[in-house]
């Protein structure tokens, strides 16, 4: 799948099939995730892959608006080194990953972290060092059902030329 298509086709999936995604995609999305631009090249990113069913319930549970991550066959953490700019990097990586997902037929949604209560939560049920932050979770796995089409705001609507 071409990139533009990716980003043009890729939507949040939330209902996810009970089949084992199986290693190699998941490390190709977390390599995309890598790969991301990043302030300085500090890249202060780590990333923790999550198979087992309990731990992803417990996780699920924690979370405002994640439920479904108990559902999907990989969940993976977005953590960061508090540098001045590891929000941004770590959502930068989040995004190449969830294009990277949809470009190998996965399905995957971005669940907040960062500022979240129970990130410190999470981080430590990872078994991280405490001083690491949570960016976000992704929920990984083959769609079951259709994915929702929401209306996306025209190019029209958005861009300004010069001025505002």
């Amino acid at each position: 799948m071409d990139a533009l298509e990716a980003l043009r086709t890729r939507r949040s999936c939330r209902r996810f099939a009970a089949n084992d995604v199986g290693r190699e995609p998941i490390e190709q999305i977390v390599d995309a995730g890598r790969l991301a631009a990043t302030a300085r090249n500090e890249q202060p990113w780590e990333f923790v892959v999550v198979t087992d069913g309990a731990t992803r319930s417990e996780i699920a549970a924690m979370t405002d608006y994640g439920p479904f991550i108990a559902d999907a066959p990989v969940c993976i953490a977005v953590l960061a080194t508090d540098t001045k700019y590891y929000l941004e990097d770590g959502s930068a990586a989040m995004q190449n990953m969830l294009v990277a997902a949809h470009a190998l037929g996965l399905g995957a949604c971005w669940v907040a972290g960062d500022k979240k209560h129970y990130a410190p939560k999470v981080v430590a049920r990872l078994g991280a060092p405490a001083d690491l932050k949570l960016v976000a979770l992704m929920a990984v796995g083959r769609p079951e059902g259709d994915l929702p089409k929401p209306k996306k705001r025209s190019l029209e609507d958005v861009i300004h030329w010069e001025t505002f």
